[in-house]
């Protein structure tokens, strides 16, 4: 079968469903420890808001669940998402528990160091309750897709309820499962855990978006055609591999398959995001029908984009700016 041919069935046009924690992000103004280092740059972050906003900028209506502090920060990521046009008839704001924050440091070699500031956080307190809520909320009738990270299961025993939630409340209403691992060891009380966790939302899901550390740490693989076979035999029905600036590799359960090259660009500046604006791209582009080699150089090039800004989101393109970057840009050998 051709690439041309090789599509994700399942998934219809419509809106987006994610939840997750927005957090406040304070990055570097130049190298060294945070704990040195005399100027931050402030603005917003989140996984799953990270890709909400890369949805909405290409033209995907996104609906976003969270929880926010009654607090300065909760107010800052309320104007963002007001300037990027976000609904917000799913955030709820907390009078007892903080907005979450991180502190990011600048580096001119690999990735930047993170810090998180997250326990007790109003976000850590969704729960199965607010999900199950969404039912009778008048809310989900045009939503096709739910979007899951593995960020929201280890904020607290909470959260871990309300993504299990979310994936039984999305083949209630034969939503199409879209699951990135994102993988970050430090919120889970265990590798045992986190890896049982993963592998059970990855093998209830219709798309798997996993980059090499997943495979390695899920599955102990660590060739894109072996992770996309692991997270296959594991229960997911596709599943597209990040390999960086190589590009990504697409493989379903129907023995399909399709290897596509990733953007040049001459200098990263930061890969944070780099991994939602991917996902950003993908999803977009099959909720628009395009087949699976089209959405996987829609995801790279926004993975690429990404990593030109600071930001976690300050990047993502509108459909004209991502029509330049394909134009301009290269693709890797």
């Amino acid at each position: 079968m051709t690439n041309d041919d090789f599509k994700v069935p399942g998934i219809r046009p419509g809106k987006v469903l994610l939840s997750g924690e927005a957090m406040g992000l304070f990055t570097a103004g130049t190298e060294g420890p945070c704990s040195r280092v005399g100027v931050f740059q402030a603005s917003v972050a989140g996984a799953e808001l990270n890709v909400a906003i890369g949805l909405k900028r290409l033209g995907v209506e996104p609906l976003y669940l969270t929880k926010l502090g009654d607090d300065v920060l909760g107010e800052r990521i309320k104007y963002f998402m007001d300037d990027n046009q976000l609904d917000e008839s799913l955030v709820s704001y907390d009078t007892d528990h903080h907005t979450g924050f991180m502190f990011k440091s600048k580096e001119s070699h690999g990735d930047p160091k993170t810090y998180y500031f997250r326990k007790d956080s109003a976000a850590s307190t969704i729960s199965a309750d607010d999900i199950k809520s969404l039912e009778s909320s008048g809310k989900l009738a045009d939503v096709t897709v739910l979007h899951l990270t593995g960020i929201l299961p280890p904020l607290s025993e909470a959260t871990l309820e309300a993504s299990h939630e979310l994936v039984k409340l999305a083949r209630r209403h034969g939503m199409f499962v879209s699951f990135d691992p994102n993988l970050r060891p430090a919120l889970w009380k265990s590798a045992d855990v986190m890896r049982d966790t993963l592998r059970r939302l990855a093998a209830q899901s219709d798309l798997v978006l996993p980059g090499i550390g997943e495979g390695r740490e899920l599955f102990g693989v660590e060739k894109v055609e072996d992770i996309a076979k692991a997270f296959l035999d594991n229960g997911a029905k596709a599943v597209v591999v990040k390999d960086g600036p190589r590009g990504a590799y697409a493989a379903d359960c129907n023995g399909n398959a399709a290897r596509v090259p990733g953007f040049v660009v001459d200098h990263v500046v930061d890969t944070v995001g780099a991994g939602d604006g991917f996902a950003a791209g993908v999803l977009s582009a099959l909720l628009e029908g395009k087949n699976v080699a089209e959405a996987c150089e829609r995801g790279c090039a926004l993975g690429a984009i990404q990593t030109q800004f600071v930001s976690d989101n300050e990047g993502l393109p509108t459909p004209a700016e991502l029509a330049e970057f394909t134009a301009s840009h290269k693709r890797a050998e």
